[in-house]
């Protein structure tokens, strides 16, 4: 999985010529850790449709200010540049499959 930051996330998100499936989260957040397999999972599936990237919102503040992230996990999809879909919480994976319509 791609570590996603402020130096790489033009490159590797928003110039993307694939959707790209981001997990903002933190080392001390206990239901992040908690969604990490599942991550995992949905890139071991979808990842000959997706590039899937994991963002340090401690490590990169701007990037969570950038969505907006108050709280997290956060997971979304960004598509072309653009934000295709943002659901916040440690959700199963087939409810991420749904969220994210993947």
């Amino acid at each position: 999985m791609l570590t996603v930051t402020q130096d790489n996330f033009e490159k590797e998100v928003m110039q993307s010529d694939v959707p790209v499936f981001l997990d903002f989260w933190a080392p001390w957040c206990g239901f992040c850790v908690k969604l990490g397999p599942t991550v995992e999972e949905l890139e071991q599936e979808y990842g000959d449709k997706y590039k899937f990237g994991k963002v340090n919102v401690d490590e990169n503040p701007a990037l969570a200010a950038k969505f907006g992230i108050m709280s997290i996990p956060v997971t979304m999809v960004v598509e072309n540049g653009d934000l295709r879909s943002k659901v916040m919480g440690a959700y199963p994976k087939d409810e991420l499959v749904k969220q994210h319509n993947l």
